[in-house]
């Protein structure tokens, strides 16, 4: 069913879905990808209850041995995760972010590169294609939406055509098919909207595209549906090794945000709690007036005596509880709907906290300090084996065991995203002839969900000009390179702007391999594009390396490679229902038919039940920020416009009704974050601006 607008791009869940690289018209998904038979996660175990706070289900006991942990959980640690699932290993997971995919994974391009640029002979070169030609199979079985699209890379003169011809040999090298040099009738007949000047393209049909963090999530939660335990919130601070046991002691700091401590602890005096005790004092009083009474007989008296003893002792007990437990959940019945969207407020939009380049190494917008996180506990972990997969953080990992043999040098990659109505100008992902030093350079790229987007940058952070752009620098050199690709893109149209920091690392090359310190230790480390491709391949790699030091790996006979989505594909408004708060949301969270046709989220049609399901999942949730990822809540054009249908609050209300807990316990999206804009929802004035920006060169 081709887009009933011809100046749209597809959409993966409107009037069908992209599944093992092709597109899937809606009439054919029922069976295939919306309600596929025995999955981890089917929708039909609704009776699941969300997961405890910053832990999976299956958690143990605070003195169990495991045999490996896997310190990481962006998109190479989740590939791992997942592939030692099919493994009857007892494996701890731990994540320093608030939850899976917080780092790199949550910003880049999202695109499976096919491997022609990668420096032959070079672990980018081992593992890209391989990985590339993984993600069919891996789309089949996890359902995070993966679209075949294909890459270009634009030749602009005689010299550049030079350029692609020795890409495409050394794509041969790499062991990539399919390549082809296109002329320019041949590019403009597929792709009628680049720069007039271009005079011919390197195609690679098997480059695809996905959204990153969509696909981490999708291999976490099928690696923790068959065993994996995973802890988020636990940075690692300290690791140690017995040669005589030949156990790993992993220390982790588990931090919660400070808000959600302070609720949590300590007597909260309340009317109720000052209710009980008076009524306890007047009933124990009038108990023990009585019993002292002479006028009375003695029978009447023991029976005071002991009335009062009861009222006494109850009524504490009860006092007790109502101030030291009356934020636990599942203690009480959750507030209506409607009050608690309205105690969520509004979302951050102006102001905030900018994450910084160290913050990003260690979750970004979902780390510690951008939280105000404090540690509430530190726990100590006996392991056989350790994988370090901690992305920007890696090398601080392997500095715990004395390996100091690699630093990461983080390269930030800035972004900007367009709204939907400019996703037709690009078929396919446009790359520039790529630079000697800063690689494939600016692109442009429809995304997954029809939207345009242009970047990244490539800022070495080492490097003061790089590291001292401006918002505007930033924005200008985007804009720009973008604009040599496509000239026609309407930059007003931009929604929201991001950073990401990638990993690169002293070596030059991707580092997996046993630590020379220890063979137990197995690094997976600087893992900078294109790793989001390569990391199904690396993965297997880790596999083996961890067998060759002595793991054994007898097969998980239960492993279930199969997941459902969280998404339900839609024909419009077909079936859904919007309204203002209260008029279509549920109460109880039981009424499956009523909460499928609730609109939560206008722009991107999200129903509250998938905001539900995804709750019900098998990893933890507690803020706005993770549902976004995985429902698209608030990515929409008006990103979460309090104005529009203040779909984040709305939000915030269902987690806090499915957690039972107070709406102060649910995270939000903080603001900035990482962007350049100056606002969340830009001004008429910002959109001039960008204009501006876009054709001062």
């Amino acid at each position: 069913m081709a887009p009933s607008n011809p100046t749209e791009a597809r959409q993966h869940g409107v009037k069908g879905v992209y599944y093992g690289g092709d597109w899937l018209d809606i009439e054919n998904c029922n069976d295939v990808f919306t309600n596929p038979p025995n999955c981890s996660g089917c929708r039909q175990n609704t009776t699941a209850k969300p997961c405890p706070r910053s832990k999976s289900r299956n958690s143990k006991g605070p003195n169990t041995e495991y045999d490996l942990v896997i310190i990481g959980a962006g998109c190479i640690g989740s590939a791992i995760a997942r592939e030692l699932s099919k493994y009857c290993l007892s494996i701890l997971w731990l994540e320093a972010a608030d939850d899976v995919s917080q780092g790199a994974t949550k910003g880049n391009s999202g695109i499976v590169h096919a491997g022609y640029d990668d420096k032959p002979g070079t672990n980018r070169a081992k593992f890209c294609w391989p990985g590339n030609q993984m993600f069919h199979q891996l789309d089949r079985e996890l359902r995070f939406g993966y679209q075949t699209n294909g890459s270009l890379v634009l030749a602009t003169n005689e010299k550049e055509l030079k350029v692609l011809e020795d890409l495409k040999k050394r794509g041969d090298t790499n062991g990539v098919k399919r390549l082809e040099i296109w002329d320019k009738e041949t590019l403009f007949k597929n792709e009628p909207f680049v720069n007039a000047n271009c005079v011919g393209a390197l195609f690679s049909p098997d480059a695809g595209n996905v959204i990153p963090y969509e696909f981490a999530i999708a291999l976490a939660e099928n690696a923790v549906d068959n065993g994996v335990e995973l802890r988020i919130r636990r940075q690692v601070s300290a690791i140690s090794h017995d040669q005589d046991t030949g156990l790993f002691t992993v220390e982790a700091q588990h931090w919660e945000p400070e808000p959600y401590i302070k609720a949590s602890t300590g007597p909260k005096l309340t009317l109720s709690v000052v209710a009980i005790a008076l009524t306890s004092l007047i009933f124990g009083a009038m108990g023990l007036y009585m019993s002292m009474d002479e006028s009375l007989d003695e029978k009447t008296r023991e029976h005071s005596a002991m009335a009062t003893y009861t009222s006494l002792v109850a009524g504490s007990l009860l006092v007790y509880r109502g101030l030291f437990n009356s934020n636990n959940a599942g203690n009480a019945s959750p507030a209506p709907f409607k009050k608690l969207v309205e105690q969520a407020g509004h979302p951050e939009g102006t102001g905030g906290i900018k994450v910084e380049v160290n913050d990003m190494l260690v979750g970004g917008s979902g780390s510690s300090k951008i939280v105000n996180g404090k540690v509430i506990e530190v726990e100590k972990i006996k392991a056989k084996y350790v994988v370090n997969c901690a992305g920007g953080g890696s090398d601080q990992i392997a500095k715990l065991i004395g390996d100091d043999s690699f630093t990461i040098k983080p390269r930030l990659g800035d972004y900007l995203l367009l709204n939907r109505n400019q996703g037709h100008l690009a078929k396919r992902t446009l790359f520039p002839c790529p630079d000697p030093v800063l690689g494939k350079g600016v692109l442009v790229q429809t995304t997954l969900w029809g939207n345009l987007i242009l970047g990244p940058t490539a800022r070495d952070m080492y490097k003061p000009e790089a590291r001292d752009m401006t918002a505007k620098d930033i924005q200008e050199y985007i804009l720009s390179k973008c604009k040599q690709l496509v000239p026609s893109f309407d930059p007003k149209e931009t929604i929201h702007a991001f950073c990401g920091a990638r990993a690169k690392n002293s070596r030059g090359d991707w580092i997996i391999e046993p630590s020379a310190k220890n063979a137990n230790f197995i690094h997976v480390a600087g893992i900078d594009s294109p790793g989001l491709a390569g990391s199904p391949a690396i993965a297997v790699e880790v596999v083996k390396l961890l067998q060759k030091a002595g793991l054994a790996t007898p097969p998980n006979s239960t492993f279930n490679p199969h997941r459902a989505p969280i998404i339900t594909p839609k024909m419009g408004m077909r079936g859904l229902k919007m309204g203002p708060v209260g008029k279509n949301d549920t109460h109880d969270n039981t009424d499956e038919a009523k909460m499928a046709a609730n609109v939560i989220c206008k722009c991107e049609k999200v129903t509250e039940l998938e905001v539900v399901r995804a709750m019900r999942r098998s990893l933890p949730i507690d803020s706005t920020q993770a549902i976004r990822k995985r429902t698209r809540a608030g990515m929409g054009h008006c990103q979460g416009d309090p104005e529009n249908y203040n779909c984040e609050a709305r939000v915030k209300a269902i987690i806090a009704r499915e957690n039972n807990v107070p709406v102060s316990h649910v995270g939000g999206r903080p603001w900035p974050a990482t962007s350049t804009l100056t606002q969340r929802w830009i001004d008429d004035e910002e959109k001039k601006e960008l204009q501006k920006r876009m054709d001062k060169n």
